[in-house]
C-alpha cells in the first residue's frame, strides 16, 4: 500500500515534461479498450491517472484550470493518436498527392480532438470536489465533452469512452436504454473508481466503497444484458433473402474510369458466384447488395452498365448499391459535383428509389470553407471539385417485397441518436461503406463497432456491405449472424432480422445521459458550497 500510495503521489506532484508523458501514454493505453482489442480493464489502469492528474493540477495557478486542460490535451493527443492512426491510410491511396499530408493528419486530427477532451479536464477541475465525489466531477465533464466532440464542428464521435463497455455483447444491452452517452457516463464512473483506492480515510471514508459500487454495476449490466439477449432470440423475416458483395476493390481501380468493364465484370461474376452444392447463385436471393460508391462512373448514364445489372438480377430480386449520382441538368452540362448516393433497382434495370447522403465527411468529401481552400490548392481526398453535394433529408427507402430500409452511407451510422426519422420507423438499416481507405487496420474493426452499437440502441437489424471489411447482418441485439472478414472478397448469404420494440433510447433519446451529467452536477456543486464544519 504504501509503494501504491508513492505512485499516486508521484503522478500528482509530476510537473512539466514528466505531467505530459505521464497523459500522453494513459490516453494512447487507454485505446486498447476499442476494437478490435476490447481490452477494457485496462482503463481501470488509465482513467485512474487522469483523476490524479486533476488532483494535482490544484497546484496551478486559476485553480488549476489551466494545468488540467493542459494535461488533458496530452491524454487526449496519446488516446486519439493511438486511436485513429490508421487514417493515415487513406493519404496513400494516391500518395503522390497526398503523402505529404499524412503527418498532418495523423498528428494533427488528435491535436484538434484532444481539445475537446482538454475542455472536459478543466471543466472537471471546475467543479472538483474532494473525495470520492471527484469521480462525478470527472464523469460529468468529460461525458459531456465527449457529446460535444460527437455534435460540434458535424461532429466526430469516434471511439467514445462508452464503446469500451460494447464487449462483451451482454454489457452493450444497456445501450438500448441509457444509449452510447449514457455508457460513456458509466465508464468513467465505473474506470475511475479505483482512484479513491488511494484517499487518505480523513478524506474518504471507507474508499474501497467506490470501486465495489463500480463492479456492482458491471455486474448488474451484465445481468440484465444477459437476461435480455436470452429473453430475445434473433427472429428472420419470413421470404427475404440477402446476399451481401464484398469486393475488394483497391482504392486506385474505384476511382479509375478506364477500369469500368472490369468493375463491372468482378462485381457481375461475384454477386452470382456459388455458395456450395445447392447454391443457385444470385437467384437464391432477394435482396443483393453492392458497398459504397461501387463504381468509377456515373451508374445511371452508363446504359450498358444498366443492362447488365437487368441480365444478372432475376425477376423477385432487387439491387441495392452505392453509386456517385450526377446532379438533375439539362444534358451537355458539365458535370462539377455530385451526391454519394445508394440505389434500389429492380430487376428490369428500374431506379426505383434514390437516398443522397445527408452527412458528408470532412476532408474526404468535402472541405471547410471549400472555395477559400480550392484556391490555395487543396482538394479533399476524393478529389471531387467543389466537393459532393449533401442531401436534404434523413429519410427511408421502399424495397419490394421488404420491410422499409433506413440507408447509411459509410460514417453515417456512427451518430448515436441521428439516423432513425422519428416519424418513419424502418424495419432494418442498410450500411453501405468502403473502409478500403484504411487497409488492414484497426479503424474497419471500429467502424463494425459502432454500426453493431446501432443495432442495439435502436433495435433495429444492421445490413453492412463494404468494398472491404467488415461486412456482416447483425440482428437488433447485436448479434452478428454472419460476416466476412476484412481484406477478403466475396459474398455472404443471410435472411434478414427482425426488429424488436422500439427501445426507450430510441424514444428518449440523450435525456438519460443529460439527467445522470445534471444530478452528478448538483451533487458535486452542493458539495462544494457545503459550509465545513
Amino acid at each position: 500500500m504504501t509503494s501504491f500510495r508513492a505512485l499516486i503521489a508521484s503522478i500528482i506532484l509530476s510537473w512539466g515534461w514528466k505531467r505530459a508523458a505521464i497523459a500522453w501514454i494513459a490516453g494512447a493505453l487507454s485505446a486498447l479498450a476499442m476494437a478490435p482489442f476490447n481490452a477494457w480493464p485496462i482503463l481501470f489502469l488509465t482513467i485512474p491517472v487522469t483523476v490524479w492528474l486533476i488532483d494535482g493540477a490544484g497546484a496551478g495557478r486559476l485553480g488549476g484550470i489551466p494545468a488540467a486542460a493542459l494535461s488533458g490535451w496530452w491524454f487526449g493527443f496519446g488516446y486519439f493518436t493511438a486511436g485513429l492512426y490508421w487514417i493515415g491510410y487513406a493519404f496513400l491511396v494516391d500518395a503522390e498527392t497526398f503523402a505529404w499530408l499524412l503527418p498532418i493528419a495523423v498528428m494533427g486530427l488528435p491535436a484538434g480532438l484532444a481539445l475537446f477532451m482538454a475542455f472536459g479536464f478543466a471543466l472537471a477541475r471546475l467543479i472538483w470536489t474532494p473525495g470520492a465525489f471527484r469521480i462525478l466531477s470527472l464523469a460529468s465533464a468529460l461525458t459531456f465533452s465527449e457529446w460535444l466532440r460527437g455534435h460540434i464542428l458535424t461532429g466526430f464521435p469516434w471511439n467514445a469512452f462508452g464503446y469500451a463497455l460494447t464487449e462483451p455483447l451482454a454489457l452493450a444491452q444497456s445501450a438500448s436504454l441509457i444509449g452510447l452517452w449514457g455508457l460513456t457516463f458509466i465508464a468513467i464512473v465505473v474506470f475511475a473508481s479505483p482512484a479513491v483506492l488511494g484517499d487518505d480515510r480523513a478524506v474518504t471514508h471507507r474508499p474501497w466503497i467506490a470501486l465495489a459500487a463500480s463492479l456492482l454495476v458491471l455486474a448488474a449490466m451484465g445481468i440484465y444484458g444477459m437476461l435480455r439477449l436470452n429473453s430475445h432470440p434473433t427472429q428472420f423475416v419470413d421470404g427475404v433473402k440477402l446476399r451481401l458483395m464484398q469486393p475488394n476493390l483497391q482504392q486506385d481501380v474505384k476511382f479509375n474510369y478506364s477500369a469500368k468493364q472490369m468493375v463491372m465484370e468482378k462485381y457481375l461474376s461475384l454477386s452470382d458466384r456459388s455458395t456450395g452444392p445447392q447454391s443457385n447463385g444470385v437467384r437464391d436471393a432477394t435482396i443483393l447488395i453492392w458497398p459504397e460508391s461501387a463504381f468509377p462512373f456515373f451508374l445511371s448514364r452508363e446504359a450498358d452498365a444498366m443492362a447488365q445489372i437487368a441480365s444478372l438480377l432475376p425477376q423477385g430480386t432487387v439491387l441495392v448499391t452505392g453509386a456517385i449520382r450526377p446532379p438533375d441538368q439539362p444534358a451537355g452540362t458539365q458535370i462539377t459535383r455530385a451526391y454519394n448516393s445508394i440505389y434500389v433497382i429492380d430487376h428490369d434495370g428500374t431506379i426505383l428509389s434514390v437516398y443522397d447522403k445527408l452527412h458528408l465527411v470532412p476532408f474526404g468529401e468535402y472541405l471547410p470553407f471549400q472555395s477559400a481552400m480550392e484556391k490555395l490548392g487543396f482538394v479533399q481526398i476524393t478529389k471531387v471539385r467543389g466537393g459532393f453535394i449533401p442531401g436534404d433529408r434523413r429519410r427511408t427507402m421502399s424495397v419490394p417485397n421488404a420491410p422499409r430500409m433506413l440507408p447509411l452511407i459509410c460514417y453515417e451510422a456512427i451518430f448515436p441518436g441521428d439516423i432513425v426519422p422519428g416519424d418513419d420507423r424502418p424495419g432494418w438499416i442498410v450500411n453501405l461503406t468502403n473502409d478500403g481507405w484504411f487497409g488492414i487496420s484497426t479503424g474497419p474493426y471500429q467502424h463494425l463497432q459502432q454500426a453493431r452499437l446501432r443495432a442495439v440502441e435502436e433495435g433495429l437489424p444492421v445490413v453492412r456491405s463494404a468494398n472491404t471489411g467488415i461486412s456482416a447482418v447483425i440482428d437488433p441485439l447485436g448479434r452478428i449472424v454472419a460476416h466476412m472478414e476484412l481484406g477478403r472478397e466475396g459474398v455472404l448469404d443471410s435472411a434478414l432480422p427482425k426488429p424488436t420494440a422500439p427501445t426507450i433510447v430510441s424514444r428518449i433519446r440523450d435525456i438519460p445521459a443529460a439527467l445522470a451529467i445534471a444530478l452528478s452536477m448538483v451533487i458535486v456543486i452542493r458539495r462544494r458550497v457545503k459550509p465545513k464544519v
